[in-house]
């Protein structure tokens, strides 16, 4: 699934958007434990975290997330924002909760990390 269809599905507002970096997402992956993300979140998977600190860039980046949706209508401070752009990690925010947000994608058929591989179909 592409960031735009993403971005449509959750009424996103783009925060840092590559210019010509539009990834497609595998699968989607939902935590505000940033070890649950280093654990079970697979490359190419979009992250929504509720958190806006530079660690969630720092993390999405060593796990090869594409693309950072945070939830909650939480806006990210600049440091978090200049990590992105520098780091190449689109964001996104999003006034769903968390909850919803993940089920609006689940029903558009973005898996999520259990239930994809990283090739993007369902396991």
């Amino acid at each position: 699934m592409d960031l735009d269809r993403i971005a449509g599905l959750l009424d996103g507002e783009a925060v840092c958007l590559q210019p010509n970096l539009q990834p497609n997402v595998a699968c989607a992956c939902a935590a505000d434990l940033m070890s649950d993300v280093l654990a079970f979140a697979h490359c190419e998977s979009v992250l929504l975290t509720g958190l806006i600190n530079p660690q969630v860039v720092r993390t999405a980046e060593m796990a090869g997330i594409q693309a950072i949706v945070f939830v909650r209508g939480k806006y990210p401070p600049p440091e978090t924002v200049a990590l992105a752009e520098e780091t190449g990690i689109p964001l996104f925010t999003t006034r769903y909760t968390m909850y919803e947000a993940c089920g609006r994608l689940y029903a558009a058929g973005l898996g999520g990390t259990g239930l994809c591989d990283p090739s993007g179909s369902r396991a």
